[in-house]
């Protein structure tokens, strides 16, 4: 193991830890617990379902409880759903949100690396204000309104996809283009900019005297170096995303983890909500870690991931 992934491992084991930490913290801390959202119990049933679930135990030994429990892979049992335990509820709502995420990520950063070339291909022209417009309203304008934009148009006006649900292809459609529009977005701006700038170097100056047209210098020669902004950003979009999903699953009825989480929220069910903020920890970790990589292969030279 080279010194950059050691240094990269014992990173992501403290950011986890930390992020396990504070919100275990500040999960406890809210006001009402998971058994006060119903009508209230008797005291000696409330108290026997306390002790059920370890939270009558000093704060304390619950923090060292629930560490231990997670080190071993085994959170136990949801609070509000007793019949399945935390790992089982993540397992079903995981994929539905990797298939989401996945899908808004690789669209976002296709389609942002496509309009990032055409508007550096063209500098100036309509086509290149399009893209600059379309990146400032992608990146400014909140999810839930580009949400509703796309079911008022699309399902309500178009008719012509379904507005909710997780059934079918075409029900796929709108929330994994809410998602990615904002990554879109960003990615075309860093694209153009890359591109602009890598197009005035050496070697896009001496291809060009070698004949070779605009679009190819561009795509040939100078979207490997432009491209490193974005594999940058992976980071930052993977949590964008993360974040976006919780509000696009439930504007869109999709079970995903997203659902899961705002329900523990509502319903003050610590471990599945400790859960699901681990699980997005650890996946955002990993995408980190990608674009570490990926600036390696683009920029090997000026890297000092070794």
């Amino acid at each position: 193991m080279t010194p950059f992934l050691v240094r990269r491992f014992a990173s992501a084991t403290f950011t986890i830890w930390a992020v396990f930490t504070l919100s275990f913290f500040i999960i406890r801390s809210a006001p009402g617990g998971p058994f006060d959202l119903e009508r209230e119990p008797a005291p000696d049933i409330k108290a026997a379902i306390e002790a059920r679930y370890d939270l009558d135990l000093p704060l304390w030994k619950q923090y060292v409880q629930q560490g231990w429990l997670w080190l071993t892979l085994d959170p136990g049992p949801s609070l509000r759903q007793p019949d399945h335990d935390v790992a089982t509820i993540l397992s079903q709502g995981f994929p539905v949100s990797v298939l989401l995420g996945g899908w808004a990520l690789v669209t976002g950063i296709l389609a942002g690396m496509a309009l990032g070339i055409l508007s550096a291909w063209r500098p100036g022209s309509w086509i290149d204000r399009s893209v600059v417009l379309f990146a400032s309203l992608g990146i400014s304008l909140p999810m839930y309104l580009i949400a509703g934009l796309l079911i008022m148009t699309f399902s309500f006006h178009w008719n012509l996809l379904p507005p909710a649900g997780w059934t079918s292809l075409a029900s796929l459609v709108l929330p994994i283009t809410c998602l990615a529009l904002a990554p879109a977005a960003q990615v075309a701006r860093l694209t153009r900019s890359g591109l602009l700038e890598t197009s005035s170097e050496d070697f896009a100056r001496t291809a060009k005297a070698k004949g070779r047209s605009p679009l190819s210098i561009l795509i040939l020669h100078c979207l490997r170096p432009a491209s490193i902004p974005v594999a940058s950003t992976l980071g930052p979009t993977a949590a964008a995303l993360l974040t976006g999903s919780l509000v696009v699953e439930q504007i869109f009825a999709i079970p995903g983890i997203g659902m899961h989480f705002v329900q523990g929220a509502m319903n003050r069910d610590y471990p599945l909500v400790l859960g699901v903020v681990l699980l997005y920890t650890v996946l955002l970790q990993v995408l980190t870690l990608i674009g570490d990589l990926l600036i390696m292969w683009l920029d090997p030279r000026g890297s000092d991931m070794r």
